[in-house]
């Protein structure tokens, strides 16, 4: 249903032939919340390194209360080793100290965190060293005793550089990758673009339904793209891909020694996307355990790290996504209502691709351009037939699964145009024998559904819920279409 469009890299092949993406749909420059006028609101630490005992202490204490989270070392080795752990955002060095030096120190850090910025601090016998650090690549340099109001100054100054060198290289990352583009003109697909265009301008909730395959990744890399928060991270967790446990520490992150094997600590996923989205797919299989540290975000934008009790706000856009029934989880107590009313702020329901089979020409020229384009081949098409094969076939895996099947039509054919022998998938589930279908397109396609749902039925004993899940469809549909097409089956037992 939905995929991206490449940019051009300059090896020919024509775009697609039109798109649903409407052309004032471009996103907005925006500045980053995290260079604001409190550009220290972050959960990123401050790392004081010195070895007197005083000094570490004087700026811990003024540095927290300027409200940012500070960590301190009492000599480079532990610093390099809390630099690593903790990733700073902001560091003060001791520019002399016993041991590793804060020159030496400073090196070592930026060659693994080179967004750290660095301010030296000297004694006034020594600020022509502080001077050379600063051709090595330190931000500033502060003299003992400290000047409150310009450690105000200096620190702002330094964590906007710090937040500025982040964005630029997300930028520079998003300029290099692909740009979300939703394909096709169909009435249904037209309904929801509408919709999510109007959601995106928006921080609010959005909760994309649909069949397995249907797109609703790509929709919501769409509606981040489109949303003043396209410049900022966009981050995808799928919620049924990992354990539990793992789950939790992917989102929320965890604190050194939390539990076995957390040797450092280590920022979640809500972090990373602090500013952006965060795109939680198969929302429907997230635990009850978890359920509740989630709507907890969602409704106050904070939560802890795994192991820690230190309160961490996000600035974040939530899009979620499942192909379960919420409600009936709700019902049946698998999945907490609160929760459930948090995420249906707004509820986009994607069409399968068998609902929309206008699109299929555009969406299959697409994907046989850019797999062409991808493998080295000259460019191909589709013969009548082969059209009509693809017209004709329900698409139980939808969008994804005509893009797979075309990629391997590509690979594996060695003329300039796709027949029907090209599709064996095709070709096995019957839809290229005419003395089957019935006189009418309409009819064909009714005969079609009733060979793939009788045919899941039998696979699936009869249980309706089994011959759904075969299907990648939900099990209400299912149970329609069989009403629908006056389907029976003696060993229904669903």
């Amino acid at each position: 249903m939905f995929k991206y469009v490449e940019r051009d890299s300059g090896n020919g092949g024509s775009a697609p032939r039109a798109s649903a993406v409407p052309s004032q749909a471009r996103p907005e420059k925006r500045k980053n919340p995290e260079a604001s006028e409190q550009p220290y609101a972050t959960s990123a630490p401050i790392l004081v390194v010195d070895d007197d005992p005083d000094i570490r202490s004087i700026l811990r204490d003024r540095l927290k209360r300027m409200g940012h989270p500070v960590l301190t070392a009492e000599d480079g080795t532990e610093g390099l080793q809390l630099a690593g752990e903790a990733d700073p955002a902001v560091m003060f060095v001791d520019l002399q100290m016993p041991g590793m030096d804060g020159m030496e120190l400073m090196k070592r850090v930026k060659a693994e965190n080179p967004e750290a910025a660095t301010i030296m601090i000297t004694g006034h016998g020594t600020v022509e060293k502080a001077v050379e650090a600063m051709k090595e690549g330190a931000f500033d340099f502060i003299t003992k005793p400290f000047c409150m109001a310009q450690l105000d100054v200096v620190i702002k100054r330094a964590l906007e550089r710090h937040y500025l060198k982040r964005e630029n290289t997300w930028l520079k990352q998003q300029a290099n990758a692909t740009v979300p583009q939703i394909i096709g003109e169909s009435s249904k697909l037209k309904e929801v673009v509408e919709i999510a265009e109007r959601v995106a301008s928006t921080s609010s909730t959005v909760l994309l339904l649909g069949e397995s395959g249907s797109g609703k990744e790509v929709f919501a890399r769409w509606i981040h793209h489109v949303s003043p928060r396209a410049n900022a991270p966009f981050v995808a967790v799928n919620c049924v891909a990992l354990r539990d446990e793992l789950l939790e520490s992917e989102l929320f992150g965890h604190e050194r020694g939390a539990f076995t094997g957390a040797r450092e600590t280590r920022q979640g996923k809500l972090e990373v996307a602090n500013g952006g989205t965060v795109f939680l797919d198969e929302i429907g299989d997230f635990k009850l355990e978890l359920q509740a540290k989630l709507l907890r975000v969602l409704q106050e934008r904070e939560f802890e790290r795994v192991g820690g009790n230190k309160r961490i706000q996000v600035d974040i856009r939530v899009i979620a996504a499942t192909n379960r029934d919420l409600q009936k989880d709700v019902q049946e107590g698998r999945f907490r209502e609160d929760l459930f009313f948090r995420l249906n702020v707004v509820a986009i329901s994607l069409p399968p691709l068998r609902q929309r089979t206008e699109d299929i020409p555009m969406l299959a020229d697409y994907f046989l351009q850019r797999c062409c384009r991808r493998l080295g081949r000259p460019l191909m098409k589709f013969s009548p037939a082969a059209m009509n094969h693809l017209l004709r076939y329900q698409w139980p895996g939808n969008v994804r699964e005509l893009g797979n099947l075309i990629e391997r039509a590509v690979i594996l054919t060695r003329n300039a145009t796709i027949t029907p022998e090209d599709l064996p998938v095709l070709r096995s589930t019957g839809v290229d024998k005419d003395d089957a279908l019935g006189a009418s397109y309409r009819d064909s396609m009714r005969e079609h559904q009733r060979r793939v749902i009788r045919h899941a039925l039998k696979t699936s004993g009869g249980n309706k819920a089994r011959a759904a899940e075969l299907l990648e469809m939900q099990r209400t549909y299912l149970s329609r279409l069989i009403r629908k097409l006056k389907i029976t089956d003696n060993n229904d037992s669903g």
